[in-house]
């Protein structure tokens, strides 16, 4: 998009800028940690898959489908999409290359998704999600480790005051029993519902359950209940799965509303929430998917996992004030005159190869304004490199957070020199 003679980025695709990054490091380390200690894999897959992918598994009636999806075709008249969920590519990568023959996966990744959805706080056109998927196991004890697992990274990243929400959504004839029900109960009041729910009432009526539209809600207070519909093995497994979660100090919430968004999910789902965003409440959501390898030309492969939204989870954390700022460099060289450039890099290097985080000044400038660029990058010392040192052989050494003395000091002393300064700091 061009502004004046400027070109600008896509409206709902942000620049991460570096004061950002720190923030999205500092999550994603977390992240890297805890699926580490629950032994999940990272799996990284394209951006662009095939249209008809995220058609047989999202679902052709679902807004995402419908509305939200980049496609385009390509040179050779092949129908492509810029991925908006990664569950899919993480099967559709599962089944190519053999990873579910007679095997079980426990799979994580990261990544930016694209949805054409109108940009708000919280809700991008390109977002990042971290999740997981769980490939060749029915539950209902991974069911629980994966809660166990969004539960315990919450608690590593400080966050507090997040509600988890679960449902069942049964059997295909359960839920086949409860659609009728529930569409008898939708078509009795249908001149009552916003028109997004009229047309899902043709299409698949539980989608109406996500309405937000506030009357919309109102009428479904007296709506059917699906949980009155499920069979007998699937309430054990939902009890079973309840047990497990207070066995191990997760709190819950059972809404039987809950039915999640895309078509390929099958029994347990999931959502965590909080009142700390807005409108934007979900932070994390999954549930089962058990027929979605089959659906995509695998084997029958029982599935679950989660998605959730990085750019809410970094804005949740830097509410809670969890985010630690930026790591300034351990030492700044200052290099006064041209005579000392290489030697000032000379020292850069050398103190890089000890471990230590330098920052070399380029561009020139007095020795007043590259001392006051030393102060301002946050290093705790700053080397001054000129021709007075080169004569001597020595390197002047100031410290910037303490009231410590320049001093001089010999080329052959100053690691030791500066180690016993970091020491003393610490």
């Amino acid at each position: 998009m061009v502004g004046g003679n400027s070109i600008r980025s896509i409206r709902g695709m942000n620049d991460l800028l570096p004061a950002d990054i720190p923030a999205w490091q500092a999550v994603e380390d977390t992240i890297r940690s805890v699926v580490s200690h629950y032994g999940y894999q990272e799996i990284r897959t394209p951006v662009i898959e095939q249209t008809e992918l995220f058609q047989r598994s999202i679902g052709e009636g679902t807004d995402i489908v419908e509305k939200e999806m980049y496609t385009f075709n390509d040179n050779n008249g092949d129908s492509l999409t810029l991925r908006p969920e990664a569950t899919a590519s993480c099967v559709r990568a599962g089944i190519e290359h053999g990873l579910l023959h007679n095997q079980s996966q426990r799979l994580w990744y990261l990544g930016p998704m694209f949805r054409h959805e109108r940009p708000q706080k919280g809700r991008y056109r390109q977002f990042h999600q971290f999740g997981i998927e769980a490939l060749g196991w029915p539950g209902p004890d991974v069911d629980a480790e994966i809660l166990y697992l969004g539960s315990r990274l919450w608690r590593q990243l400080g966050l507090n005051d997040i509600v988890l929400e679960i449902n069942t959504l049964g059997s295909a004839q359960a839920r086949g029993r409860f659609r009728s029900a529930l569409s008898e109960y939708l078509a009795s009041r249908i001149d009552e519902l916003d028109t997004d729910s009229r047309r899902r009432l043709q299409q698949n009526p539980l989608r109406i359950l996500d309405s937000k539209v506030a009357r919309t809600q109102e009428i479904l207070a007296d709506a059917p209940d699906l949980l009155d519909f499920i069979d007998d093995e699937d309430c054990s497994s939902f009890e079973i799965l309840q047990g497990l979660l207070r066995a191990a100090g997760v709190e819950f919430q059972v809404n039987s509303r809950l039915v999640r968004g895309l078509d390929y999910y099958t029994g347990i789902v999931f959502e965590w929430t909080t009142d700390q965003l807005g409108a934007q409440n979900a932070i994390c959501a999954g549930g089962r998917y058990d027929g979605l390898v089959e659906q995509l030309g695998g084997r029958s492969v029982p599935a679950a996992g989660f998605a959730c939204g990085l750019e809410r989870l970094i804005e949740l954390t830097r509410l809670g004030g969890h985010l630690a700022p930026p790591v300034p460099p351990d030492i700044w060289v200052a290099i006064v005159d041209q005579a000392a450039i290489a030697s000032g890099f000379g020292y850069s290097e050398k103190l890089r190869d000890a471990g230590y985080k330098v920052v070399a000044n380029c561009g020139g400038g007095g020795l007043k304004k590259q001392m006051r660029r030393a102060d301002g990058s946050g290093a705790l010392v700053a080397l001054v490199v000129g021709t007075e040192e080169l004569r001597t052989q020595c390197v002047s050494v100031k410290p910037l957070r303490t009231n410590a003395p320049q001093v001089s000091v010999a080329d052959g002393e100053l690691l030791a020199h500066l180690k016993q300064h970091f020491d003393m700091e610490q």
